[in-house]
């Protein structure tokens, strides 16, 4: 379980939360550079109460941005690192013999902590990458018929690299449906990619993050703020039939096999609600839909084989969909 921490100095009210939950972007450039649209969406996917899958080629810092944000947001954080071998209980959990008692007692796994890295999730077999699903969906861990509650907040951030294949086991398409958001993590421009290096000759050192100045600047009772605030962000007729529409469009497309489902309608909403909220704003406006339509459908439609020979990809057609659906006044 995650330690307990004193979360005395967070007021916990919604304009504080805002605020501190703004700060965290400051606070994670001490030690990640460029990727304030990856540090949006992992705050997006907390106040949504959802999951992140983070895309991008090895060296990027995904590992090093989900310790900053843990450690920013004073939570607890353990990384899994999936192989070929990994067994479902190496990831939730098992009973252990206890000769002492002549009982078993239940040894708790990496699951069990605020924010999970799920590694190069795609290079463990189907039978382990399901082991997360009930963790994911239900918050929960159900070992020998006892279900075991997961911390509170809890975050699945998991990794997978888009360029490298072999070996790899391709999520099905229900478990990417369980991911809230899916994020790309590009390579850093010139500017970026010189300041990484300016850093470590300076003596930067990833592994120590209080060295490098990260500080917490939220916490729990920050998020269940936040939280609260959301839920109260009003959305419009209008605004809910510009996300069905939108949806509906994906399961229309002549280049998809597989179309945005009810599930994804909820969660573009949900998304929409928390950047709204996160802007500024307690009412949700088309330009928060667009905003988050690409994080929140690219991987929940499927294109045809022959679209994808022509070199359309999934955002190309989300993009083609939210120029042809018109936009609510």
């Amino acid at each position: 379980m995650a330690p307990t921490t004193d979360n005395a100095g967070f007021a916990g009210d919604a304009g504080t939360a805002r605020s501190s939950l703004e700060a965290l972007r400051t606070e994670i450039a001490k030690a990640v550079v460029g990727q304030d649209p990856a540090v949006t969406g992992l705050v997006v996917a907390l106040l949504c109460r959802g999951h992140v899958l983070l895309e991008g080629v090895p060296g990027v810092a995904k590992t090093l941005l989900v310790r900053a944000l843990a450690s920013a947001l004073e939570l607890d954080t353990k990384r899994v690192q999936f192989t070929p071998d990994l067994m479902p209980s190496d990831i939730t959990g098992s009973l252990v013999y206890d000769a002492r008692t002549a009982e078993f007692s239940f040894q708790p796994g990496p699951v069990f902590t605020n924010l999970l890295l799920a590694d190069e999730i795609n290079r463990t077999p189907p039978k382990t990458q399901s082991s997360l699903l009930e963790a994911m969906e239900e918050r929960q861990v159900t070992v020998d018929g006892t279900p075991r509650p997961l911390p509170e907040p809890f975050l699945v951030a998991a990794t997978q690299n888009p360029v490298e294949y072999e070996g790899t086991y391709p999520l099905p398409e229900a478990q990417l449906d369980r991911f809230l958001l899916k994020l790309t993590i590009p390579l850093p421009s010139r500017e970026d990619e010189i300041d990484v290096l300016t850093r470590h000759a300076e003596g930067f050192n990833p592994r120590d993050l209080r060295a490098a100045g990260v500080r917490p600047v939220a916490g729990p009772a920050d998020l269940e703020a936040a939280r609260a605030a959301v839920a109260k962000t009003a959305v419009s007729p209008e605004i809910t039939g510009y996300v069905v529409d939108i949806c509906r469009a994906t399961r229309e497309s002549p280049s998809l096999t597989l179309g945005v489902s009810p599930r994804g309608a909820t969660a573009l909403m949900a998304t929409s609600r928390a950047w709204a909220w996160l802007t500024g704003r307690d009412y949700v406006i088309p330009d928060d839909v667009k905003a988050l339509a690409l994080p929140t459908l690219r991987h929940r439609i499927q294109l045809r084989p022959e679209a994808e020979m022509e070199g359309v990809t999934a955002d190309s057609v989300i993009n083609a969909i939210l120029a042809h659906v018109p936009v609510p006044r």
